[in-house]
């Protein structure tokens, strides 16, 4: 499985990404979010097969859990109904390991700081390294203690990927665009994650003033859940768009093979949407 890094770089070369054919133009990068374990493992095994065939260039994985402040109503019951029915770490992982060598798109885990410092950082890092994932992302993890994670995770080969909030101030923007890797995560609100009618015009303004302290990447995320709204993003210059409460919605509404059916579909819509080729 290529790295994060590498698949950004792939994308915006213009070189064949994983699941498109050749292509002249940098192309921005789908990445839809799903909870591990909701409705069960084995929906969640199936879910990231098809979002890889439907279009998906990265995939978050979040890791259930039990205080997740960062996430809005869906994605919090998601979460709820997951631990419920007895989602561990262990078993998301166990799961990953049969399913990672299956996919082209890489991985990015989703979880809070309490589950890493509970099994200790480098085993932690170390062990989902060995799942297959490429990438992590960790919302309660302030930049003042980021530096032991994102030392050992250099040296494991997992992309510790640092959010930008619409407050963060100047100094604190530049420290993360110099630190974050893989990509930088732009959270498009002020508040939790969920779906939004419409997306603050703030955002297009951070991510010009991002884009001019770095070349890395920048992917938008929260609020987003319709494909115009994707496509405004792409417009605004984001290298990739990053969606979650409303894959996790469609997953969850009716059995479960209706919810993957429907987030099939939904992947490709996104996936149109923000194709260079749809540009106007």
């Amino acid at each position: 499985m290529i790295s994060v890094s590498q698949c950004f770089e792939s994308l915006q070369s213009g070189s064949p990404s994983r699941s498109n054919p050749p292509v002249l133009k940098p192309q921005c990068a789908l990445i839809p979010f799903i909870t591990a374990g909701d409705p069960d493992l084995t929906t969640t095994a199936k879910a990231l097969e098809l979002l890889d065939r439907s279009g998906a260039d990265l995939i978050e994985l979040g890791i259930p859990y039990s205080d997740p402040l960062a996430d809005g109503p869906v994605i919090q019951a998601a979460a709820t109904r997951a631990l419920q029915r007895g989602t561990t770490l262990n078993g998301v992982l166990e799961m990953l390991t049969t399913v990672s060598p299956t996919l082209k798109a890489p991985v990015i885990l989703f979880t809070y700081y309490n589950p890493i410092l509970t099994l200790g950082i480098r085993p932690f890092l170390e062990k989902i390294y060995q799942a297959g994932a490429r990438g992590l992302v960790i919302p309660d993890l302030p930049l003042e203690e980021a530096e032991p994670v994102l030392h050992v995770s250099r040296e494991v080969g997992i992309d510790l990927t640092l959010l930008i909030a619409p407050t963060s101030p100047h100094e604190r923007i530049l420290e993360i665009t110099r630190q974050s890797q893989g990509f930088i995560y732009l959270v498009s609100v002020t508040g939790v994650t969920g779906m939004r009618t419409q997306l603050q015009d703030r955002v297009q303004t951070l991510l010009q003033q991002i884009q001019t302290l770095t070349d890395k990447p920048v992917g938008v995320g929260f609020g987003i859940s319709q494909p115009e709204q994707a496509q405004q993003v792409r417009d605004w210059g984001a290298h990739a768009v990053i969606v979650g409460s409303a894959f996790v919605k469609r997953l969850a509404e009716g059995s479960p093979e209706q919810g993957l059916e429907s987030l099939a579909q939904f992947c490709r819509e996104l996936k149109t949407a923000i194709a260079t080729d749809s540009q106007g």
